[in-house]
C-alpha cells in the first residue's frame, strides 16, 4: 500500500499590480515619517548657533549708550463698530539708537528658540519692550541685532537702523550684511512689509506675502499687529494694535500705515503680529494678545529701565 506523496504548497507570484501597491504603501509610509521628522526639526527643534548674544555683542567694538531712554505710553480706541481697534503707542526720545536695543530668547541666537515677552524683557531689564520680527521661525533674512551680524541670507525687504539715528528700507538681496555693517547698521528686521517711506503710506501693501511657508501664507485683512516707526522729530514708536476680539478687530496694513504716518512717521515696518503682537512696560503686558495670553517668540526690541 502506498502512501499519498506530501502535498505541496505552490508559491503564486505577487501580481504586478500589487507590488506596486505595496510599494506605493511603503514610500507613502516613509515619506510620512520622513515628513514629520522634517517638520518636527524645521519647526519645533531648536538649533542654537551662538549660546551667548550678549557676550557676542560684549565683546563687538561698538560703542553704545547704556542710559535710559524716556518715553510716553497711550492707548486709544480707533474706528467704530466691527471695525474698532484698540491700539497701544509708545513714543520713545532717544538720545541715541544705541539706546533702542534687541534681545533674543535664551540670549542665544539660531532657530525655534523661544520665551515669552516679558520673560526676554525681565532678563535684560527692559523698561518697554514689544515683540520683533519673530527671525527664529525662518532660517532666511539679514540679522543684525546690537551691532552685530549673526545671518546674512538675503530674503525679503528689510528695515535698518543706523547708529547715527536715521533708518531705511532696503532690499537685502541687494546688499550684504557686511555692507550694511560697514554703513553703520545697528539693527535690522526682517519681516516687512515696509508701511511709511519718506513720509508717504506704501502703496499695494494689502497685497503683500511676507512668507510662503507652512502657517505663515498671508498677513491680510484685520489682524493684530506690531510696527516700529522713525519719526520726524528723531524719536522711535513702537506700536502694537489688538485684534481678533470683540473689543479690537484689529488693523489692516494699510491702516496701520496711515496710523503711524498720523503720529509723525517718516519710514515705519510691520513687524510680526497675530498672536505675538505683545508689548511690555515695567514687567507688566498693557496689551491684549490674540491667543488669551503671551506667545513666546524669539526676539524683542527694548529699551533698558
Amino acid at each position: 500500500m502506498h502512501s499519498a506523496p506530501p502535498s505541496t504548497a505552490v508559491r503564486r507570484p505577487l501580481s504586478t499590480r500589487i507590488r506596486l501597491a505595496i510599494a506605493a504603501a511603503l514610500v507613502a509610509c516613509m515619506t510620512v515619517v520622513g515628513g514629520v521628522a522634517w517638520a518636527l526639526d524645521r519647526f519645533l527643534v531648536e538649533h542654537v548657533e551662538v549660546v551667548s548674544a550678549s557676550a557676542a555683542e560684549g565683546s563687538s567694538a561698538v560703542t553704545t549708550t547704556t542710559e535710559a531712554a524716556a518715553f510716553a505710553v497711550t492707548t486709544e480706541t480707533v474706528g467704530s463698530g466691527t471695525d474698532v481697534a484698540v491700539v497701544t503707542t509708545a513714543v520713545i526720545d532717544l538720545d541715541a539708537m544705541t539706546q533702542l536695543r534687541s534681545a533674543f530668547a535664551d540670549d542665544a541666537f539660531g532657530e525655534n528658540i523661544t520665551e515669552l515677552p516679558s520673560v526676554i524683557a525681565e532678563g535684560v531689564g527692559a523698561s518697554l519692550a514689544i515683540n520683533g520680527d519673530y527671525y527664529g521661525f525662518r532660517d532666511s533674512g539679514i540679522v543684525i541685532r546690537n551691532g552685530v551680524l549673526y545671518r546674512d541670507e538675503g530674503a525679503r525687504e528689510a528695515l535698518v537702523l543706523y547708529r547715527d539715528g536715521t533708518a531705511a528700507i532696503v532690499d537685502e538681496t541687494a546688499t550684504t550684511g557686511e555692507e550694511l555693517l560697514a554703513d553703520g547698521a545697528w539693527q535690522t528686521l526682517s519681516f516687512g512689509p515696509a508701511l511709511v517711506e519718506d513720509g508717504e503710506v506704501v502703496a499695494g501693501i494689502d497685497a503683500v506675502e511676507v512668507d510662503t511657508n507652512i502657517g505663515n501664507h498671508s498677513i491680510q485683512g484685520d489682524q493684530p499687529r506690531t510696527a516700529i516707526a522713525v519719526l520726524a522729530d528723531g524719536s522711535v514708536a513702537f506700536v502694537v494694535v489688538d485684534g481678533r476680539s470683540d473689543a479690537s478687530a484689529g488693523m489692516t496694513l494699510s491702516e496701520l500705515a496711515v496710523y503711524v504716518q498720523g503720529l509723525g512717521a517718516v519710514t515705519a515696518y510691520n513687524l510680526d503680529g497675530g498672536g505675538s503682537s505683545t508689548m511690555v512696560v515695567d514687567g507688566e503686558v498693557v496689551t491684549e494678545p490674540s491667543n488669551g495670553g503671551e506667545r513666546a517668540t524669539s526676539d524683542i526690541l527694548y529699551v533698558a529701565g
